[in-house]
């Protein structure tokens, strides 16, 4: 089988036409390629570094940054609890405990922490004397011995 020289010429413009679709494909390869690089350059912040291996990086960092995370919650928690449990609600009262004394010489303070648990300090002023009376609250009730009505107020107001 022997081509003619028409024939030849229409294969040849059609490897030249083929070859030119290549080469046409082959610039938009090298461009689209080095856009991919461009960008992973910016990814990576210039450094010269695989895009896989600067996702292992950020997976490692990652991992670190949820470790450190995790112990920061467990330890938040466990100062909560430590401050739930601290003093940090207080009232106090003056009255006048005795009915010949003005000036309103007699104080409570009730001392609690977040739950309502603590205690109440009392001291009652008389003209000679002066008598002082510690009583143990929980959760915002009488402990072990009966609250007075200025003792009760004191837990009250530190309550609200």
């Amino acid at each position: 089988m022997t081509l003619t020289g028409t024939e030849a010429g229409y294969i040849a413009l059609g490897a030249g036409a083929i070859a030119l679709v290549a080469l046409a494909l082959a610039l938009w390869s090298a461009r689209w390629l080095r856009r991919i690089r461009r960008a992973q350059q910016a990814l990576v912040a210039g450094e010269s570094a695989d895009l896989v291996e600067f996702a292992v990086g950020m997976q490692t960092r990652m991992e670190k940054v949820e470790d450190v995370v995790g112990k920061a919650v467990s330890e938040v928690s466990t100062q909560r609890k430590r401050l739930d449990s601290a003093y940090q609600r207080r009232a106090l009262i003056r009255y006048d405990a005795i009915k010949d004394v003005g000036g309103r010489q007699s104080t409570t303070i009730a001392i609690l922490d977040a739950h309502g648990s603590g205690i109440v300090v009392s001291a009652i002023q008389g003209r000679d004397y002066a008598r002082l009376y510690v009583k143990d609250v929980v959760d915002g009730a009488a402990g072990s011995v009966e609250l007075t009505p200025e003792e009760r107020q004191a837990v009250d107001r530190a309550m609200a």
